[in-house]
């Protein structure tokens, strides 16, 4: 896993892997441009993957407090991490 952490004194930044990176950068980077969050179908289109896979890198962002959303709300998904902290999307 990636970690990069802050300086003295200054708190760690949160722990991702490049793929979730990624997808947290798709998030942010869609949010930005459309005014609203992507659906999972969007996410799906973007980095060719099933459904399943997308909705389990959901679930697996929400349970590592990188994302919140209200389950059963379309396009609810928001990022509770520092945009200056996310990589480059590719």
């Amino acid at each position: 896993m990636n970690q990069i952490s802050g300086g003295p004194g200054q708190p760690s930044s949160p722990e991702f892997t490049p793929t979730q990176g990624q997808y947290l950068a798709f998030i942010w980077a869609y949010t930005r441009m459309h005014r609203r969050p992507p659906a999972e179908a969007d996410m799906q289109r973007h980095f060719e993957v099933t459904p399943p896979s997308v909705h389990q890198m959901v679930l697996t962002l929400e349970r590592l407090r990188l994302i919140k959303r209200q389950p059963g709300v379309p396009r609810s998904i928001h990022i509770l991490i520092d945009p200056e902290k996310l990589p480059v999307l590719r």
